[in-house]
């Protein structure tokens, strides 16, 4: 039951990041919007190429993080559970 609650409580947290999230993208500056429409095409690509430079590599940062955390989480988790039998066999654990 306090998993269910735990993961309808994450999923909500979650819609509602997203969902505020999009008023923000509607927030534009004036005068980055008149200089883009006015410009070329060669400078709306170098834009577009510059934002990308710009996102792309902190984006896969973050992905990359989130993976080797995922890919670790058991490994930490055994060590304390073969820590935690060890200490129980020997008796050092409680005094």
């Amino acid at each position: 039951m306090r998993k269910l609650i735990r993961s309808t409580g994450l999923a909500l947290a979650i819609l509602t990041g997203l969902l505020a999230a999009v008023p923000a993208f509607s927030q534009n500056c004036a005068l980055c919007y008149t200089q883009a429409s006015s410009s070329g095409s060669r400078m709306i690509a170098a834009l577009k190429s510059g934002i990308l430079v710009l996102v792309v590599p902190p984006t896969l940062g973050s992905i990359g993080m989130i993976f080797v955390v995922y890919r670790k989480r058991n490994q930490v988790r055994r060590r304390e559970d073969e820590e935690g039998i060890e200490e129980a066999e020997d008796g050092s654990g409680q005094e």
